[in-house]
């Protein structure tokens, strides 16, 4: 079997190969754009060799991956922080990084993360294009509003009904105020239907999943929320403990602390950036809808801030939610805070 590590870049690669079997070892450099790296890599499958790579998880190696895949070459993916804590040396090339890997592939010390399926991959993409979308017409209806305030009206959403557009489409702008609105205009009727569409097909996907609908029971948690949990967590048995979801998508503080004192800085945000902006919208709508979360949310906000509470009810949301899953579980009043859960309080929260 070879095994080689690989310090993957977007236009070429360093490897570290060791024969097993031989004990054959080299360095090398593989261009991207002229075909070197396949080349390289299917002369191996030509020629009979096991092989196993090992790389850090990075981003622009979707075309690597499908072509280790369609060799048949066993694929191991690291974690990054993981492997960088493991660095002995201060001195940090190219070289030394591919040696790195191949050196903790050897010693069965290379820390693998999970690795989604292409399905997975793919559709995650849907999400991504969808919530793309919605933040370029969320500043489109914000520039509308812009030049409806400098006129002097503040319509706020009454500006994008029916009889609030005829009334801006009226206004006396300027030349190129006017054109600008126009323009605006014209996007956000082409936005609005491909948003509707990219919605529809998301609860299509949400609703041939078993587990997706099981979260969907949970108040303030849709089909958006539901199957980006699902396909961004991948399964809930990865994770020991419902704490290890918070530090996974990057809803804890980072910390230092030292010589006995605690010190707490913002959360991580090393997780996946989209799952943690909709646990936090999710977590909001079911303090709009449901007592007990209200509750809770109020409680956090009079003794923290009003964001650190909205992401703290995040974080438990997403908490939640994987209990439900991994149990099979759907949603019930015992499941809500406390051992006195499900009956009557008083509106302070006060049992």
């Amino acid at each position: 079997m070879m095994i080689i590590g690989v310090d993957y870049h977007p236009s070429f690669q360093t490897i570290a190969f060791l024969m097993e079997e031989t004990g054959e070892c080299g360095e090398q450099e593989l261009n991207h754009s002229d075909g070197q790296a396949e080349k390289f890599y299917r002369d191996l499958k030509q020629r009979g060799i096991v092989v196993r790579v090992g790389m850090e998880a990075t981003g622009y190696s979707r075309w690597f991956e499908r072509l280790l895949a369609e060799l048949g070459f066993e694929v191991w993916m690291g974690d990054p922080a993981e492997i960088k804590a493991k660095r002995v040396k201060k001195r940090k090339t190219d070289r030394e990084d591919a040696r790195l890997l191949l050196r903790l592939m050897l010693e069965n010390n290379f820390p693998q993360v999970w690795v989604p399926g292409p399905e997975n991959r793919d559709l995650r993409q849907l999400l991504w294009h969808r919530h793309r979308l919605v933040q370029m017409r969320t500043r489109i209806m914000n520039q509308l509003q812009a030049l409806a305030m400098n006129e002097g009206y503040r319509w706020k959403k009454k500006l994008f009904s029916e009889q609030g557009r005829a009334q801006l489409e009226k206004l006396a702008l300027a030349p190129w105020a006017s054109r600008r609105r126009q323009e605006l205009l014209e996007l956000l009727d082409r936005l609005n239907p491909t948003i509707e569409e990219l919605t529809a097909a998301v609860e299509r996907e949400a609703r041939k999943r078993p587990e997706a609908l099981r979260l969907m029971t949970h108040p303030g948690v849709g089909p958006l929320t539901a199957l980006a949990y699902v396909l961004i967590i991948g399964t809930p048995t990865r994770f020991q403990r419902g704490k290890q979801i918070g530090t996974y998508v990057g809803m804890i503080p980072c910390e230092e602390s030292s010589a006995r004192k605690q010190r707490l800085g913002h959360i991580s945000k090393q997780g996946n950036s989209l799952l943690r902006f909709l646990l936090v919208e999710a977590a909001q709508a079911a303090t709009r809808i449901h007592p007990d979360w209200r509750r809770r949310y109020i409680h956090l906000a009079m003794r923290r801030h009003k964001s650190i509470a909205k992401v703290a009810m995040g974080r438990r949301l997403a908490v939640r939610l994987y209990w439900m899953w991994r149990n099979g579980c759907e949603y019930s009043p015992s499941l809500e805070f406390g051992s006195y859960a499900g009956q009557l309080g008083t509106g302070h929260g006060v049992k």
